[in-house]
């Protein structure tokens, strides 16, 4: 008996365990965080598209982000707040025994991991981190969700990352070609980040991303003049939000610095044997 039993788990563990080890390991791989933020805990998107109607839903991006693509019915509360805090034990005192629900841009995203954590270390409970993003929720939900204000999202106005990409100039080929054109070059930073610092002095023009109608204005004269556009912001990934934008309105040609101003610093560091 003890040796059919022995034979049988042998047989199982053979069978069952290499696939769900395997299965575990793309989990894993699949979602970075879960590793790094142990004490978060997270809810999938299949939980939260049953549970939609009964939680409280935070999205913890920025305000512009915010306005591109969002979860219907969240509420903008940007981790980088420094409100964050009392606005969620106001939300939390509102909705005492709902479950709270936290959101950024993706699996590698984890500010919405980081935004649980935040709010626990202030004494917020039953908190969860949907950590699959807003991209996977607008693909598999799209009437839950607001692309440029509009709802349902239609997922083909979704801007896939390999797309994004392509629009990426490595720095000292986005500076080249943006000396040497007569486009329109736009310093997206927000004014903290600019500390004074200008990479195109005399030539570029400032409008952070929060600042919708000076970036509107830009472009229009881009659009006007049929000039090209050069964009970068502090690490090459709020640009892409501001894709969304030049498509709907139509703009030709636009170039994103890749790794934004630390990009461009990075590379300057390397290339005089600076650490």
């Amino acid at each position: 008996m003890k040796n059919f039993l022995a034979i049988s788990i042998a047989i199982f563990t053979l069978l069952f365990a290499p696939e769900g080890v395997s299965a575990a390991k793309d989990v894993k791989k699949e979602f970075p965080g879960r590793d790094l933020y142990l004490d978060v805990k997270y809810i999938t998107l299949e939980e939260l598209k049953a549970e939609y109607n009964d939680v409280v839903i935070v999205d913890t991006r920025s305000s512009y982000e915010f306005n591109t693509l969002h979860i219907n019915k969240a509420v903008n509360i940007p981790l980088t707040s420094s409100t964050f805090k009392d606005k969620m034990k106001v939300l939390r005192n509102k909705n005492p025994k709902k479950k709270i629900v936290t959101y950024c841009n993706g699996k590698t995203c984890m500010k919405s991991y980081k935004a649980v954590r935040k709010a626990q270390n202030a004494g917020i409970t039953n908190i969860y981190a949907f950590d699959a993003g807003i991209f996977d929720w607008a693909k598999a939900n799209a009437d839950k969700a607001s692309l440029l204000g509009i709802s349902p999202v239609d997922p083909t106005k979704l801007i896939p990352k390999k797309v994004f990409k392509k629009k990426l100039l490595k720095p000292e080929e986005f500076m080249t070609k943006a000396r040497e054109s007569k486009g329109v070059i736009v310093d997206a930073r927000d004014p903290l980040q600019r500390d004074g610092v200008s990479l195109f002095i005399g030539k570029e023009k400032r409008a952070s991303l929060q600042d919708e109608e000076g970036m509107s204005k830009l472009i229009d004269h881009a659009i006007v003049r049929n000039k090209p556009m050069f964009i970068y912001d502090e690490a090459g990934k709020q640009v892409r939000w501001l894709m969304y934008r030049l498509e709907q309105r139509g703009v030709k040609e636009y170039y994103f610095m890749k790794g934004g101003t630390k990009g461009y610093y990075k590379d300057l560091r390397t290339a005089y044997g600076i650490k």
